[in-house]
């Protein structure tokens, strides 16, 4: 969605050069703020107008800090931000472009790798290796499960695509017998 992600812009690079120092912890509770944002029922109970932004942000703050790790005093101000600014749908998109920003800054890149069956760590470090080796630079690799590979994996490196699942093979053959 365009929009989102030019709203989310600027807060994603504010963020950035504002916590330029403290990347690492900065990028750990913008996650939680984003992850409890994807919530419909939170929106919608955000965007009511009998609902003032204090409501709101205790809410928020309650779920994403707990006892042990309450969120610190930036993320405080930044959910207030966000907040205020009713900028709340943005936020999973301002977490996503603040963590390209600092990997970009660290010489990395996301990658997703998309497996039918878990992986453990000995497998996903090869992996890692494998894309990293195919793709020419560091990556940041996360594993989502996707059932319908039936095998293999699939991995999504920025806008790069290497496909290499049973189901893509698969559909591949049904192309060459088609064709």
């Amino acid at each position: 969605m365009a929009e989102l992600a030019t709203i989310a812009r600027p807060y994603a690079e504010a963020l950035f050069k504002a916590q330029g120092s403290d990347l690492t912890a900065t990028g750990l509770w913008l996650d939680r703020l984003a992850a409890v944002a994807e919530n419909a029922q939170l929106r919608q109970f955000a965007d009511s107008p009998k609902v003032d932004v204090d409501q709101v942000f205790d809410v928020i703050a309650g779920v994403a800090g707990n006892a042990n790790e309450p969120l610190p005093q930036a993320a405080n101000n930044f959910l207030r931000l966000i907040i205020e600014n009713r900028r709340l749908a943005a936020l999973p998109e301002i977490a996503s472009q603040f963590r390209s920003l600092k990997n970009a800054a660290g010489g990395m890149t996301d990658a997703i790798v998309y497996s039918a069956f878990p992986m453990d760590e000995q497998a996903l470090a090869e992996v890692a290796a494998a894309l990293q080796t195919r793709f020419g630079r560091k990556l940041s690799v996360k594993v989502e499960l996707d059932p319908s590979l039936i095998g293999g994996i699939r991995a999504v490196v920025g806008d790069e695509v290497l496909d290499t699942s049973v189901k893509a093979r698969l559909e591949q053959m049904k192309v060459a017998l088609i064709s």
